[in-house]
């Protein structure tokens, strides 16, 4: 995994794997004590299992793996709170102040198996543990950083993050995803229940969605609410197969559509809560576009310019008329 600081890219080893209490935070202690057993029944036999229909698979390190990805995560999560509290320190025994610093750090977990889709009781879409969710819960619990703003930019909606979270006001979770694919949730007027109605906003984009498309659905819905809700850390599920190349969906982003995310979140998390902002890996299945995408998601973070010389053009033209109608249905609904 690798830790933003001072415009570096610092790589954080020998991080433990979440302890089990962090897991059970978010999932049942009959979801997690299954896992280990079936994943020990899979080592001592050496075989491979089916346990969702995705398919999602369990070998003999499975168990271990995903908690490792917690693990990763949540230490992505101290570090990154250490260092902007001693930003925050340093600029108040100086008289100055950290907003907007281009220092403040930022980490991206760069771990497999993702976790956006994994609900309380199961496994589903190639997920295990919600890495993201769990990250949440410890950054509420342990850090006491209680307002916390999940942005999912994966091509396919996080239900599991939204079923852990739904009812919750402290939490808002932002998924832009494309409309009705996989796993056909993440409709529009799904905005929570209970004490969280509102903190969920949903933004289906039409097959076809690109670039423009995104940095559209940023500034009328992603960027307004997240001023509105007011952060104390920022956590990004950062799956890339939206872009043009991943086999599993229809979206046309390209890497450079990742470096303006990646520019337009840091900015966003240095204005409003410390530069506290931790991505997690998600999706992404075409190697190649994977790579060129986290990497300019990373010269995005950093203020330098993107890698990605490929022509826009060549892609098809965008829905945007009906991307209009997804951002002003979300504005409605949510007041924006």
């Amino acid at each position: 995994m690798l830790f933003i600081e001072w415009l570096q890219l610092v790589e954080l080893t020998g991080f433990a794997p979440a302890e089990r209490a962090a897991i059970t935070a978010v999932h049942s202690d009959k979801y997690v004590a299954t896992l280990e057993k079936l994943s020990a029944i899979s080592a001592d036999c050496g075989e491979t299992r089916i346990v969702e229909s995705a398919p999602t698979y369990l070998t003999g390190t499975t168990s271990r793996d995903a908690s490792r990805a917690a693990g990763a995560v949540i230490a992505l999560v101290d570090n990154v709170v250490a260092a902007s509290r001693q930003r925050e320190a340093e600029a108040a025994a100086s008289s100055g102040s950290s907003s907007g610093s281009s220092s403040t750090p930022a980490g991206f977990a760069i771990c497999r198996p993702p976790g956006h889709h994994s609900l309380p009781s199961g496994a589903m879409g190639f997920c295990i543990f919600g890495n993201v969710s769990i990250a949440a819960r410890y950054a509420q619990r342990q850090h006491g950083l209680q307002r916390v703003l999940i942005f999912d930019w994966d091509v396919h909606h996080g239900n599991g993050t939204q079923d852990v979270f739904e009812s919750d006001p402290d939490v808002l979770f932002i998924s832009t995803h494309q409309a009705n694919a996989y796993p056909g949730t993440g409709k529009a007027a799904e905005v929570g229940v209970g004490d969280g109605e509102g903190a969920t906003i949903n933004v289906p984009l039409p097959g076809g969605s690109g670039h423009e498309a995104i940095l559209a659905a940023w500034e009328v819905v992603v960027e307004p609410a997240a001023r509105r809700f007011k952060p104390d850390i920022i956590l990004v599920s950062a799956g890339y197969d939206a872009h043009w190349a991943d086999p599993l969906a229809g979206l046309q982003f390209c890497s450079a559509t990742y470096h303006a995310l990646g520019a337009r979140v840091k900015a966003l998390a240095d204005e409003l809560c410390g530069g506290r902002l931790v991505f997690l890996l998600e999706g992404g299945y075409d190697l190649d576009a994977l790579g060129q995408s986290v990497a300019n998601t990373f010269l995005g973070v950093l203020g330098e310019a993107p890698s990605d010389a490929f022509d826009r053009k060549l892609l098809g033209e965008e829905p945007l008329e009906k991307v209009q109608q997804v951002l002003l249905e979300a504005q409605r609904i949510h007041g924006l």
